[in-house]
């Protein structure tokens, strides 16, 4: 018999980053022989990696990881995407195959990916779907997504991918989403969850024309309708409004911060599982960064609810982690730079004084 899901037991061991080392990766930095601040954001990034590391300076990721969430939504087939639903499973066998876009940046930046079909509507290969839940999800529009049972499961998933990936040498971990549809589904939690209106939240996702736009602003208004009286349990949220691949995302983002590992967000459907894991435990959200800006309105506003800047802003569409592996590289030469950059004692720079 599986054990209740303890959501208050669960965010009491979420603990915050070791102050002490980012304390002392700033005074590092403030003491190189360069000008203060001379690498901006890139410096802000090293000193939240020493402390989650809990090491001055912080060590360089070495075994970055990318989980893809895969998953079917039924909210496709109103006609929200330029891409019809069937497309999904199509995605998720090119990805397999090592042949999308996100696959190519993992490799160029030295991570490496894993590819999980949480609930796509069909037959995926044995070794892909350990963690399925189901096939597809509901119409959030007017059925709700998954059972709540569905919904804890596919949490407590996401719980175990992440202890898999932390036990098995993980030291940065990135959430990537694949399904048609999935702007739609974030924009509708982070309307929930942030009470905003949906006209607020809605973006072009896979670049849908003005007729497309105006039947997701019909299904956005629909499912956040019948979403917003649940805001305030998680897990009900997930199963009307959600799905299985991001309650399951949810679960991870909650359990790699009890597990002390850092995590780069990706795009819309990232910082809305980020928003409500939030909500269950809302002292996780330091061992988050957000990688980069999206075009989805729904983003901006669940980042800003959590206190989350942007590191980059490319314009980037693609899902499955692909802006946040933009970043890696930064990251890692942030890091560098920190650790090899001369002191200005060591190397005897002249400084004028600010006094008089």
């Amino acid at each position: 018999m599986t054990a209740e899901l303890d959501l208050e037991a669960l965010a009491a061991l979420v603990q915050p980053l070791d102050a002490d080392a980012s304390a002392a990766t700033r005074q590092r930095l403030d003491s190189l022989a360069r000008s203060p601040d001379a690498l901006g954001r890139l410096d802000d990034l090293t000193v939240w990696l020493a402390g989650a590391q809990g090491s001055a300076p912080p060590r360089d990721p070495e075994r970055a990881r990318v989980i893809v969430f895969a998953g079917e939504h039924g909210i496709a087939y109103a006609g929200v995407s330029a891409y019809p639903p069937e497309a999904t499973a199509w995605m998720f066998q090119l990805a397999h195959e090592g042949g999308s876009a996100v696959s190519s940046l993992a490799r160029t930046v030295g991570a490496s990916s894993r590819l999980l079909d949480i609930s796509v509507d069909a037959t995926t290969a044995e070794e892909l779907c350990p963690y399925k839940v189901r096939r597809g999800s509901g119409r959030i529009d007017h059925e709700d997504a998954i059972t709540r049972a569905e919904a804890e499961t596919a949490f407590r998933n996401g719980i175990a991918i992440a202890d898999e990936e932390v036990d098995a040498g993980a030291d940065l971990l990135i959430p990537g989403e694949l399904g048609v549809a999935s702007s739609t589904v974030a924009a509708v939690l982070v309307a929930a969850l942030t009470d905003s209106e949906p006209v607020k939240v809605i973006g072009r996702g896979s670049g849908i024309d003005d007729r497309v736009w105006m039947r997701k602003v019909v299904a956005i208004r629909d499912a956040r309708q019948r979403a917003r009286p649940h805001a305030i349990d998680p897990i009900r949220l997930l199963s009307v409004a959600g799905g299985a691949d991001v309650a399951a995302m949810t679960g991870f983002l909650v359990e790699a911060a009890v597990r002390r590992t850092p995590v780069l967000l990706d795009g819309v459907m990232s910082a809305a599982a980020a928003l409500v894991a939030h909500a269950i435990a809302p002292n996780s959200a330091v061992w988050w960064r957000a990688a980069h800006r999206t075009a989805e309105p729904a983003q901006t506003i669940a980042l800003r609810f959590l206190g989350l800047e942007p590191v980059l802003d490319l314009g980037i569409r693609a899902g499955e982690g692909a802006g946040a592996l933009a970043v890696l590289p930064l990251l890692r030469a942030g890091v560098r730079a920190c650790a090899e950059t001369a002191t200005a004692e060591a190397a005897h720079l002249p400084r004028i004084s600010q006094s008089g």
